[in-house]
C-alpha cells in the first residue's frame, strides 16, 4: 500500500475572505499538502499570499490550473464553479465547492461531516459545501432529530456581513465611522450587490439577504429550507427561513423553533443531546447570563447553542439560540473537514 505524506492541493478564491480562512484552517489542522496552489480571479491573479511562511503568486484559474490537482476548495462564486469545478474533475481532482452552484444537484452530495458525513461516498467528484447558515443550523438539529424526531422547524436569522465579502465589511466600517462623524452613509453593496436599491447596514437591520423569488422568499431563505431538507435526507420537514442582515463583522446568528414528535421531552433532554453531539457547545446558564454571542463564538470552530427552553404554547415546541462563525465552521473549516474525510476514509 502506498503512503501518500501529502497532496496536491488548489484554492480557487484564495484572495477572498472565505478563501483566506481556508488557508488559515489548512495550516491550522496541518493538513497534509504536498504542492499547494493558489488561484483566483484574473483581477485578483499575481497577488501574494503567505502559507506556512512561504510566499506564493496568486495564479489566474483556467481549466489547465488544475492539472496533477487531486483535492480543489472552491470559494471564488458560483459562476466560477460551474466553469471550472466539471474541468477540475476531467482532469483527475475532487472538488469542495463553497458556492451554492450545485447543493441542489441531486447528484452532487451536500455535506456536514457531524451531520452527514456518509453521502461524501455518492460524489462523482464534486462536494457541495452547504450554505452557513444552514451548516450551524443542522448542526444543532440532528442530534435532537436523531433522538426525538423532528416535524417543524422555523428560524430567524442575524447574519454578520461578512458573509456578503470583504467589501461588505469594509462598508460597514466606512458607514459606522461616517455615522459617528454625523455625515452622510454611502450605501453601494447591501443587501445584495447587484439590486437597484442599496441600504445602509451600519446601526440598520436588512431584512434582505440575496435576491427575493417568485414566493415571496429571498434565495438565501430558499437555501436554507431546501438545503436543510436534503443534508437530513427528510423532504417531509416543515422549515420556514427569515434571514436577516445586522451590522456586525462576523458569526451568525439563529432563532430557531422545533417541534419534536413526543410531547414529553423536556428541556434537560434536549440539553443532553446537544451536549453529546460533535461539533455543539451547549452554553446555556440563564440564571448567570451564559449564551453564546456573535462575539464570543468569532474565531471557533464549533457551533455554539443556548437558550434552550420549552414553547409555552405549543407541548412539542421548542427554542434554540444557534451562533457559529460563518467564515469558519460556516465555510471554510467545513470544506477542509469534508477534505479530510475524503482522505481519513479513502474516499478521493
Amino acid at each position: 500500500m502506498t503512503v501518500i505524506k501529502g497532496y496536491n492541493v488548489a484554492v480557487v478564491g484564495a484572495t477572498g475572505a472565505v478563501g483566506q480562512k481556508m488557508l488559515e484552517t489548512l495550516d491550522k489542522k496541518d493538513f497534509p499538502i504536498e504542492n499547494l496552489h493558489l488561484l483566483s480571479s484574473k483581477r485578483s491573479a499575481g497577488k501574494e499570499l503567505t502559507y506556512k511562511g512561504e510566499t506564493y503568486v496568486v495564479k489566474e484559474a483556467t481549466p489547465e490550473s488544475f492539472e496533477g490537482i487531486q483535492i480543489a476548495l472552491f470559494s471564488a462564486g458560483g459562476s466560477v464553479s460551474k466553469k471550472l469545478a466539471d474541468e477540475a474533475v476531467k482532469r483527475g481532482a475532487v472538488v469542495v465547492d463553497n458556492t451554492s452552484a450545485f447543493r441542489m444537484d441531486p447528484e452532487v452530495p451536500l455535506v456536514v461531516p457531524e451531520v452527514n458525513e456518509a453521502d461524501i461516498t455518492k460524489h462523482k467528484g464534486i462536494i457541495a459545501n452547504p450554505n452557513c447558515s444552514t451548516i450551524q443550523m443542522v448542526a444543532a438539529l440532528k442530534p435532537i432529530k436523531e433522538k426525538f424526531g423532528l416535524s417543524r422547524v422555523i428560524v430567524s436569522t442575524y447574519q454578520a456581513v461578512s458573509g456578503a465579502g470583504n467589501e461588505a465589511v469594509e462598508e460597514l466600517r466606512q458607514q459606522s465611522q461616517d455615522f459617528l462623524n454625523g455625515e452622510e452613509m454611502t450605501a453601494d453593496l447591501l443587501p445584495v450587490n447587484g439590486e437597484k436599491k442599496h441600504y445602509p447596514i451600519a446601526f440598520n437591520a436588512l431584512p434582505q439577504i440575496d435576491v427575493f423569488q417568485d414566493n415571496g422568499y429571498t434565495f438565501e431563505e430558499m437555501k436554507m429550507i431546501n438545503e436543510t431538507k436534503k443534508i437530513m435526507h427528510d423532504d417531509s420537514l416543515h422549515v420556514s427561513a427569515t434571514c436577516v442582515r445586522l451590522p456586525f463583522f462576523t458569526a451568525h446568528a439563529e432563532s430557531v423553533y422545533v417541534e419534536v414528535n413526543d410531547a414529553n421531552i423536556t428541556v434537560e433532554d434536549i440539553q443532553q443531546a446537544l451536549k453529546n453531539a460533535d461539533g455543539v457547545v451547549l452554553e446555556d446558564d440563564p440564571t448567570n447570563q451564559v449564551y453564546p454571542t456573535p462575539l464570543s463564538a468569532s474565531g471557533k470552530s464549533d457551533v455554539f447553542v443556548g437558550r434552550v427552553r420549552k414553547d409555552i404554547d405549543h407541548p412539542n415546541g421548542f427554542h434554540l439560540w444557534v451562533v457559529s462563525d460563518n467564515l469558519l465552521k460556516g465555510a471554510a473549516w467545513n470544506s477542509v473537514q469534508i477534505a479530510e474525510s475524503l482522505i481519513k476514509n479513502n474516499w478521493l
